[in-house]
């Protein structure tokens, strides 16, 4: 196959290790760009700097052009179509997160946020993440992502739509298996803890998260990461319409007013 023009992006930050073995997965695939955020930008999902200005900072990286952007991961993106790239990229991959962006957590995530920014601009994109968030192991992922990508080359992505891949938790048996899985339910809810300020006395909060734990169909990506599949979602971010609600309610909608 023809050598690809990649862009890699994350929302860990340009100096966090998942993004390394990112690279060092797809490095012989083509030309490689890393543009990511200069410290770390976790649960951006798509959100985009407007108040602040932007700094966009070369960095030395071994084998590619490197750039770090003070802003969150979809800046990144813009920021590389924009300002640093001189044609488009074949490709934008986004992570290796740390912690799993399975379920409806998509809708946080800044590693998913990058790859969407690409999608809206007709650029496919895929998103990878490991489900320890603790002490993620990144290498025994390395070996799969090039597989990934072929088969996305063999058979593309539809347009708008980015490809969420979640790694199990590290296994010495190794992956169970790889899955095409549906998008799960679970979710993240808030777990607020009050602080004090220790000389106004006014409150403060640490926003901290857990889990809501829902009813998954099997051939979710939440109940396969469990069992030990690695799992691949289709997300599609192009028609947001509930087409069935417009159908049934624009007359009635309209003849409201």
């Amino acid at each position: 196959m023809p050598k690809l023009n990649i862009l890699i992006t994350n929302d860990d930050g340009i100096d966090s290790p998942g993004i390394w073995h990112l690279w060092d997965a797809v490095k012989h695939l083509g030309r490689v760009t890393i543009v990511a955020p200069e410290v770390e930008q976790s649960a951006t999902a798509l959100s985009i700097t407007t108040r602040t200005p932007l700094h966009v900072k070369k960095r030395a990286w071994d084998g590619a052009e490197a750039w770090a952007v003070s802003g969150t991961p979809a800046d990144c993106v813009k920021m590389a179509l924009s300002v640093i790239l001189d044609s488009a990229p074949d490709l934008i991959i986004s992570g290796i997160n740390r912690g799993a962006n399975s379920g409806r957590t998509v809708l946080y995530s800044g590693t998913c946020g990058g790859a969407i920014e690409g999608a809206l601009r007709g650029i496919p994109g895929i998103a990878f993440s490991v489900s320890d968030y603790l002490k993620p192991q990144f290498s025994f992922t390395t070996p799969y992502i090039p597989k990934i990508i072929e088969f996305t080359r063999k058979y593309p992505l539809p347009e708008a739509t980015i490809l969420n891949v979640n790694f199990p938790l590290y296994d010495e048996a190794g992956i169970k298996g790889f899955k095409l899985a549906r998008q799960g339910r679970e979710y993240i809810l808030e777990s607020p803890l009050k602080r004090e300020h220790p000389t106004e006395g006014s409150a403060y909060f640490w926003m901290g998260i857990r889990f809501l734990e829902c009813h998954e169909e099997e051939d979710s990506d939440v109940a396969l990461l469990k069992k030990g599949y690695a799992t691949a979602v289709p997300v599609h971010i192009g028609e947001l319409t509930h087409v069935g609600h417009l159908d049934a309610h624009k007359t009635l909608f309209e003849q409201h007013f």
